[in-house]
């Protein structure tokens, strides 16, 4: 797997001078970007986007809006945005895409407390309103009490797991996916409250106990809108790593622009 190499030596004022430069004149030369923000650490390249404002008094984000066009805009705009920053546009942006909750999910149960905390904090200052607010704005019924309630949580980030909790939680979620009752109050309340660590130890109960993983069970079932982000969120909490590897190797194989 590749990984990003930088240099330990770094003048933020030369990389926002050969940025400068490279937006100006006929056409804008890409080369030059990657090689510079495509070899800087986050921790860097928010120097740089300093250095750039200092010097020339514009957002360097903005100069690389005007500038920049199609996949590639959108690939150094978030690249350059701080991760809470980036995270609130890519909400905002799937938000608006009505029916696309799969960043919405990914956000709220692959980050952390503090993290998704964050971002929430970002979205606010971005955007003027909370982003709970605009969430629910854009959804009802389920759907609604489930992302608003994932987006909400600040999850216990401990390791230890109540055993009592872990059998009963299994056999309820279990006991609801035989009943076809997927938006069980008691589905959303175990999603949306408990701690990763509770949950994983709850998903391999169910496991152990039933005889197959919580997800196969959805899987199993009629597709619909509520019960494909409510597979999503338990992939995400379950293992994360694992949901990305499935999404990237799709990706690739079919050429999406994810």
């Amino acid at each position: 797997m590749a990984t990003l190499v930088v240099p330990e030596n770094v003048s933020y004022a030369d990389d926002a001078q050969a940025l400068r430069k490279a937006c100006q004149g006929w056409g804008t030369n890409e080369k030059a970007i990657i090689s510079i923000l495509g070899h800087r650490n986050a921790a860097q390249r928010k120097q740089i986007r300093l250095a750039y404002s200092e010097l020339f008094q514009e957002d360097l984000v903005k100069r690389l809006e005007s500038e920049l066009n199609g996949d590639f805009e959108k690939a150094v705009y978030r690249w350059v945005l701080d991760p809470e920053d980036r995270d609130a546009v890519l909400a905002n942006v799937a938000i608006r895409k009505s029916g696309d909750y799969h960043v919405i999910v990914e956000i709220a149960c692959v980050l952390s407390s503090e993290e998704l905390l964050a971002v929430r904090r970002a979205y606010h200052a971005r955007y003027k309103h909370s982003l709970e607010e605009d969430l629910a704005a854009h959804t009802t019924g389920d759907i609604r009490k489930l992302l608003v309630g994932l987006v909400t949580a600040f999850r216990y980030e401990g390791d230890e797991i109540n055993t009592r909790l872990t059998n009963s939680e299994a056999d309820i979620l279990h006991d609801a996916i035989k009943d076809k009752a997927f938006n069980h109050e008691d589905v959303i309340r175990i999603l949306t409250t408990r701690s990763k660590a509770q949950l994983m130890a709850t998903f391999n109960r169910y496991r152990d106990d039933h005889g197959s993983s919580i997800t196969k069970d959805l899987l199993d079932e009629p597709a619909d809108e509520f019960k494909t982000v409510l597979r999503t969120a338990i992939r995400c909490l379950n293992d994360h790593k694992k949901y990305y590897e499935k999404i990237l190797r799709n990706a690739i194989k079919k050429g999406w622009d994810r």
